[in-house]
């Protein structure tokens, strides 16, 4: 992994730090750790389980472990391929991510009958976290699987923030934007992994329970904004929306919430507190900068970078060692066609910045396992990184002008791949200054 940092007389190196304190991360984020204390006690009629995300089978798995065995409990949950885990009672579906597939369309179809055949004796409890809105996928009446998925890859690479894509996702389904919420006549407690700055349910996983302040004239909006073109039935179908001749996603207010509960269970100010914990027992001052950090990841990268070498250069605001802890959600515009998320395009951009700086080290890392659509979660920097892309005759500037950040990092050995993690709350970024 090329140049390590020693601290104090701690022989772990730098990655080694680095990599573990992501472990720690998502460890603070899992579903055992984080669910059972929001359990409530067995309705008087059977519990129906339904939910979606990357953590959904993890935390169905939970809710079984935890529940009375005389209790009757059923249901499904869908989650991303390579998410399952074993269940009894509760059915585990794997669908497409971050674009629905007909797996998901077929799964979603399931829900919806099954919250529609849930009465007010029984007890609906849905397992809301990250990736639940192209899990979760119904198109509207009328509307084709493949035309909803070419519009979310086209805000995909847009640069767009998760709540604008959301708002168009919501006004194209038959279940996000609080449509399963307007379907039940059961009451339902809703228990969500975020994903999402600021934590929102009707953003997270799109609020299928959740009221929508967001209408069809903002849908339009933002593929204006975006400067993308739908398919005519999707642009039909929003206009006719717009235009009040489809109902609009419910509100808040509307009666349909007044029997729901929405309970955040965990996000990724839990995970950076696990990470903070764990450097505090390495002898690693940790600063938390906040779990909400959002923007072109290049950007961002480039005041990580300016903070770094303050730190480096004049021992402030805080003397070495220290790690700069933060997560949130930044974005890349896709202008290239090179590979990788926004967690390699952070990793680059501020090996670019850094320039060599000696005794600098950092991870940028989604905490799902996966960085945008590729294999690995992120990548690690460390003072040699751009020494080492030119051994391999590649210049960082040229890959993040062509938005290939997996194939940089790859070539030296530093993409950071840990598999599924059976959890999800967005950006895991660790900056160590030794």
């Amino acid at each position: 992994m090329g140049q390590t940092g020693m601290v104090h007389n701690n022989h772990m190196n730098a990655y080694e730090l680095l990599r573990d304190s992501f472990q720690a991360a998502v460890a603070a984020v899992q579903a055992e750790r984080v669910l059972p204390a929001h359990l409530t006690a067995p309705p008087a009629g059977r519990t129906l389980v339904v939910g979606a995300g990357k953590a959904a089978a993890a935390m169905a798995a939970v809710v079984e472990s935890c529940w009375p065995d005389e209790a009757p409990l059923d249901g499904l949950v869908i989650t991303s391929y390579g998410y399952a885990v074993p269940t009894e009672q509760i059915t585990v579906v794997q669908a497409g991510h971050p674009l629905p597939d007909e797996a998901g369309l077929l799964a979603a179809e399931d829900v919806l009958h099954r919250v529609l055949g849930a009465g007010p004796d029984d007890l609906i409890l849905a397992l809301i976290s990250g990736g639940a809105s192209s899990l979760l996928t119904l198109p509207a009446e009328g509307l084709a699987l493949a035309d909803v998925a070419a519009v979310a890859r086209a805000l995909l690479v847009s640069g767009a923030p998760i709540a604008d894509i959301n708002c168009v996702r919501k006004h194209l389904s038959r279940t996000l934007g609080g449509r399963l919420a307007e379907a039940s006549q059961a009451p339902v407690m809703a228990l969500a992994i975020s994903d999402v700055t600021g934590d929102d349910p009707a953003v997270i996983g799109s609020g299928p329970f959740a009221p929508d302040p967001t209408t069809f004239a903002d849908a339009i909006a933002v593929l204006q904004r975006w400067r993308i073109e739908p398919p005519q039935a999707i642009r039909r179908h929003l206009e006719k929306g717009a235009a009040g001749a489809i109902p609009d996603t419910p509100k808040p207010g509307s009666g349909c919430f007044d029997r729901v509960e929405h309970r955040v269970v965990a996000n990724g100010r839990s995970a950076l507190l696990g990470a903070a914990d764990y450097f505090e027992r390495h002898g690693i001052r940790p600063i938390i900068l906040g779990d909400a950090i959002t923007g072109e990841s290049r950007e961002v990268a480039g005041v990580f970078a300016a903070m770094a070498r303050e730190i480096r250069q004049h021992g402030s605001p805080w003397p070495a060692p220290v790690v700069l802890l933060s997560g949130g959600e930044t974005t890349v515009t896709v202008r290239g066609n090179g590979r990788g998320g926004p967690n390699g395009e952070f990793a680059l951009a501020l090996t670019i910045m850094l320039d060599g700086l000696p005794g600098v080290y950092a991870l940028a890392a989604d905490t799902d396992g996966i960085d945008g659509t590729a294999d690995n979660a992120g990548a690690f920097v460390g003072p040699d990184a751009l020494a080492l892309g030119r051994a391999k005759n590649m210049e960082a500037v040229d890959c993040l002008r062509d938005n290939d950040a997996y194939r940089y990092f790859e070539a030296q050995g530093a993409l950071f791949a840990p598999g599924p993690t059976l959890t999800n709350v967005n950006d895991y970024r660790a900056l160590l200054v030794l």
